[in-house]
């Protein structure tokens, strides 16, 4: 995938732009407020986490089933074997489809099972559709449609066009018969398996899940189709387990989603909450790691109670400049005692945290404002010791192929792109 330059300034002026319009405010301030002390905690972070979702009206499914998929080929093994099992509805949702071999694959397949009868609804962002180096245009949404699918953009670009650059759909959903959902980093593309020649290896990570918390995959979809289409798709059809006291899973997992304007804030606060109830070890794996203030802050807060933080971030980048913003942004929590771990496999598009061996969490959320202040996202917070000792080995097993960030490291920097890193950081509250 060759960079396309022109059109990554044309979108991020664009998206700077929009803030003349007075619609979003980069200055905002969590409402939430942790109150830190010195005494011992009476509970475990898990536990805190939890009752902060309840709270906060998120649900906690503790009937799951969970599968990660650490690698594009897990999931497209995966998914594809379970798109071909579909008996009464397929739904996609993607920030965006790459035209190309994966992307082929999957609407034939698509297409096959529409003249089995299913119902196959896919949505995609126009936004991110642009900023694709291989885009779907009308031709190729014509010949998609021709096969019985239907496809939708959302927020398509009208004029004036800095009114579409905020709350694009960065999401990532399947949801297959009611009963299996995914959801995660990866779009559709096949450079998830073949990697790129610029950055080599593409890393990421995506869940399968099962069990009622698909009804919170499902909810996010038809709430979005019905939206963008103004159908009204919805009835017990769509829900087969609501009513099923067969199905039994051992995980609790919480779905949350973030919607702009409705629960803006609701994201960056339960990652905010996650690592204030931190006691022992924070492991963030991040792509574009230029998270807000208040996020640095709660990181901040950690280190000054004790607690090992470690982060890892790219040495490579997908998006010019942001490796060095993330440098920049990691070097200063380095300072204060955090562990940066730089890697060199190709590049982790994973958006990954783990606490205190407890709990994790997967989704789409970059910590950076785009995700955290403006897009529409989802995420899994698992509350399962094993799931997320899982995603520890693989981040322990990462660490051989990163570097540890020191000073001496930092300092290897050419003075070029320290400067980049210091002149790009100034525009993170709108990136």
């Amino acid at each position: 995938m060759k960079f396309d330059i022109k059109r990554h300034i044309y979108l991020t002026l664009l998206f700077i732009l929009s803030f003349t319009t007075g619609t979003a405010n980069p200055q905002e301030a969590d409402s939430i407020r942790i109150t830190v002390t010195d005494t011992i905690p009476t509970y475990t972070s898990d536990s805190a986490v939890i009752s902060f979702l309840k709270d906060a009206g998120i649900p906690i499914i503790r009937n799951s089933k969970l599968k990660l998929l650490k690698s594009g080929r897990a999931k497209f093994i995966d998914l594809f074997e379970e798109i071909r099992k579909a008996k009464h509805h397929i739904h996609l949702e993607y920030f965006n489809f790459r035209n190309d071999s994966i992307a082929n694959a999957l609407f034939d397949l698509l297409g096959e099972k529409v003249k089995e009868g299913v119902e196959v609804r896919a949505l995609f962002d126009a936004f991110g559709n642009l900023s694709n180096n291989r885009p779907l245009k009308k031709e190729h949404l014509k010949a998609i449609r021709a096969k019985g699918i239907e496809i939708v953009k959302f927020d398509p670009f009208k004029f004036p066009y800095i009114n579409h650059a905020l709350h694009r759909d960065h999401r990532k959903i399947v949801v297959i018969d009611g009963k299996v959902g995914y959801t995660g980093g990866m779009n559709i593309a096949n450079y998830y398996i073949k990697g790129l020649p610029e950055i080599g290896d593409w890393r990421d990570m995506h869940i399968r899940i099962e069990g009622e918390a698909v009804n919170e995959l499902q909810d996010i979809f038809l709430t979005m189709w019905n939206k963008s289409t103004k159908q009204h798709v919805s009835g017990d059809k769509y829900y087969p387990l609501r009513n099923d006291s067969t199905f039994k899973g051992d995980k609790k997992v919480a779905i949350v989603d973030r919607v702009p304007r409705k629960a803006p804030k609701l994201m960056r606060q339960v990652y905010i909450k996650s690592i204030d109830a931190a006691q022992d070890k924070v492991q963030i794996v991040n792509p574009y790691f230029t998270p807000t203030s208040s996020v640095k802050k709660a990181i901040k807060r950690a280190l000054k109670r004790g607690v090992e933080v470690e982060i890892m971030i790219p040495g490579k980048s997908d998006i010019p400049f942001t490796p060095d913003a993330a440098f920049y942004t990691a070097n200063k929590l380095r300072k204060k005692g955090a562990e940066i771990y730089v890697y060199n496999g190709g590049f982790h598009h994973s958006k990954i945290m783990m606490v205190d061996s407890l709990f994790c969490t997967v989704g789409s959320t970059n910590l950076n404002s785009r995700s955290l202040r403006y897009d529409y996202e989802v995420n899994a917070f698992i509350f399962d010791k094993a799931t997320t000792h899982e995603l520890s080995t693989m981040f322990e097993h990462d660490k051989l192929d990163s570097t540890l960030l020191t000073k001496e490291e930092y300092k290897k920097r050419s003075g070029w792109k320290r400067f980049v890193g210091w002149f790009a950081n100034l525009f993170t509250p709108f990136l």
